[in-house]
């Protein structure tokens, strides 16, 4: 097929017509950097309406399978001629082997082809088929096809990040009857058969290459109770396992199963993972079976899990506990003099931190709606919250609970802090610099200026919160205007901006934000509401925030492991030195409730 300059289309109309009936699920992701990045948390529910920005569509489904093959020429490889002749050789090659596809082009030069499929492949088929395509064409981008969590592709119609659009080259009506008559599974197999080599190629250089996923080495059957491990969470994520380890996609998923078993979650937990796209891996392992056998198969595998683990209680039962209690508490002073024997009254801190929120709430005006601002805030949440966790307005954590807390780097929070206790009437003191393996020791306070009115305000109910997990993925401005509408249900658009004190633009995309993904909706009165049904641990499941979240936590252990043998080694007398602020033993714990934020896991407490 060649570009027919004769007849065209508007991009709405490629758009509506095409790009459903391509994308492995009804999602697409906007770029809103002018398609530098098509990031997560821009991503929408997919309509036949064409987006304003460039727009790339999911290629695998929630079930790990994709409804086509998206091949991605391009020109910034090798150049606009390289492109022309792989295409042309890839036109010819599928000719040979009976298939119908589809051809776009973009103004830069690059070539997208599709081939639809009456019979959905799964990740694993397709990245074989890709890769092993990639072996002989120089110019073709085999990343789509290599991430089951991220892999999009612009359409036909969407607009392109150098303006212009994706532009058919061919008829609609040709493209339309392609994607209506898609390719069955002798095309398919005529497909496989003739790349054998290559696909078994490319699956032995696989086996050669260091496969890092996850940091954890551990199989599923040797973790404690309660926790499944990193590798075997991101193995029912991704679909990604060591060759060498599992030698085929059904012992891989057997792997997760026993794994999933071990750490005490039942088989409905399974089951929702699969069926909501949280573990779109292990759901691509099922997907060789026809619909109705996948769940009956999963149970069969669960089952078996059972009568493993029961034989081997060794392997699923050295720790009874699913969250294992910290190695020490926060030193927490007592109120006034420095090392006073006082115990705080627990009701007169109660009071003076409710009051120090309605302080916060008044002075945070004069954080601006920059980032920098925004940060600030959240520092002081997260101080806020661990004043509330330890029933004292005295905080002794170092800087890296806070990174944790606020989903910042650690020296960023140290900036903000310093920032903070030099301003005038500040709202929180340094009381002692840290010393040794002791951290900074803070002080909430409640300015002078401010006293009567916080006094006088009513407190807000609930919980402060520091940042939640999955906030780390849609962004500050999003965990603003959603504590916003928890607080004060019912609001317009104008109201959230005053209640945020953030630019009518942020809160405009953060309310885009929030609605694509189902954490709050607008009736009919134009006022939105939070979505209770909606869970935010699940969506932050979903986006693998737990993930980035322990790795965070693992490497400040490193570095507390490395200050301490530092001092062991060099120092006598350890309060003499300044410490890395680092004197929290930070706890990983599986299933927190859905009012957990990173608080929760920086300072130890599980809700």
């Amino acid at each position: 097929m060649s570009r027919n300059l004769s007849v065209s289309c508007s991009p709405e109309e490629a758009w509506a017509a095409l790009a459903p009936v391509l994308a492995g699920q009804p999602r697409v992701r906007l770029s809103k950097d002018a398609g530098k990045s098509y990031p997560q948390k821009h991503e929408r529910n997919l309509t036949e309406a064409l987006p304003s920005v460039p727009a790339a569509v999911r290629i695998f489904g929630k079930d790990g399978t994709c409804a086509a093959i998206f091949l991605d020429f391009d020109s910034s490889v090798a150049g606009r001629d390289c492109v022309q002749a792989d295409v042309r050789a890839v036109q010819i090659w599928l000719h040979s082997v009976g298939a119908r596809w589809i051809e776009d082009y973009s103004p830069n030069g690059g070539r997208h082809v599709y081939v639809p499929l009456a019979q959905r492949v799964t990740f694993s088929e397709a990245r074989d088929l890709v890769e092993a395509l990639g072996t002989r064409y120089r110019t073709l981008d085999k990343t789509p096809h290599q991430n089951l969590l991220h892999g999009c592709m612009r359409t036909p119609g969407s607009p392109h990040k150098r303006g212009g659009y994706q532009e058919l080259a061919m008829s609609l009506s040709m493209a339309y009857d392609i994607v209506r008559r898609p390719n069955g599974p002798t095309v398919w197999a005529a497909m496989t058969n003739d790349l054998a080599a290559e696909i078994k190629a490319v699956r032995a250089l696989r086996m050669e290459e260091t496969f890092t996923p996850g940091s954890s080495d551990a199989p599923a059957t040797n973790q404690p109770a309660g926790r499944m491990s990193r590798t075997m969470q991101v193995l029912a994520q991704t679909g990604l396992y060591d060759t060498n380890r599992y030698a085929t996609d059904s012992d891989a998923r057997q792997a997760v199963i026993v794994g999933a078993a071990a750490a005490g979650l039942q088989l409905v937990d399974v089951e929702r993972r699969m069926l909501q796209g949280t573990w779109p891996g292990l759901a691509s392992f099922y997907a060789r079976y026809a619909a109705r056998h996948r769940l009956p198969a999963l149970r069969r595998d669960w089952m078996n899990a059972l009568t493993y683990l029961s034989k081997n209680p060794a392997n699923g039962d050295r720790n009874n506990s699913v969250r294992r209690s910290p190695t020490s508490q926060p030193n927490t002073q007592a109120l006034g003099v420095k090392g006073s024997n006082q115990i705080p009254n627990p009701d007169a801190e109660h009071r003076f931190i409710r009051t120090w929120r309605s302080a916060l709430r008044i002075r945070e005006v004069n954080y601006h709606e920059s980032r920098t601002g925004m940060a600030r805030r959240m520092v002081l949440r997260a101080l806020g919250e661990a004043a509330h966790m330890t029933a004292s307005r005295f905080i002794e954590f170092g800087v890296r609970s806070i990174a944790v807390a606020t989903g910042l780097d650690h020296t960023t929070v140290g900036l903000h802090l310093r920032e903070l206790r030099a301003e005038k009437d500040p709202l929180v003191t340094l009381v002692e610099q840290a010393r040794g393996t002791k951290g900074d020791l803070y002080m909430l306070t409640v300015p002078e200026e401010l006293k009567a009115a916080a006094e006088d305000a009513t407190w807000q109910k609930g919980k402060i919160h520091a940042l939640r997990p999955v906030f780390r993925e849609l962004g500050l401005p999003a965990a603003f205007v959603y504590e916003a509408l928890e607080n004060s249900p019912g609001l317009s658009t104008t109201e959230v901006v005053a209640a945020t004190r953030l630019s009518r633009s942020a809160v405009h995309e953060a309310l885009d934000v929030l609605a694509a993904w189902n954490l709050i909706n607008r009736d009919a009165g134009r006022v939105w509401s939070v979505v209770a049904g909606t869970s935010l641990k699940q969506l932050a499941e979903h986006f693998g925030v737990l993930e980035a979240v322990a790795a965070q936590i693992q490497r400040y252990r490193n570095d507390r492991i490395i200050w301490r043998e530092w001092l062991a080694k060099n120092v006598t007398t350890v309060t003499e030195l300044l410490s890395p602020d680092d004197d929290y033993p930070w706890e990983i714990f599986e299933g927190p409730p859905d009012d957990w934020s990173l608080s929760d896991m920086a300072f130890g407490r599980a809700g």
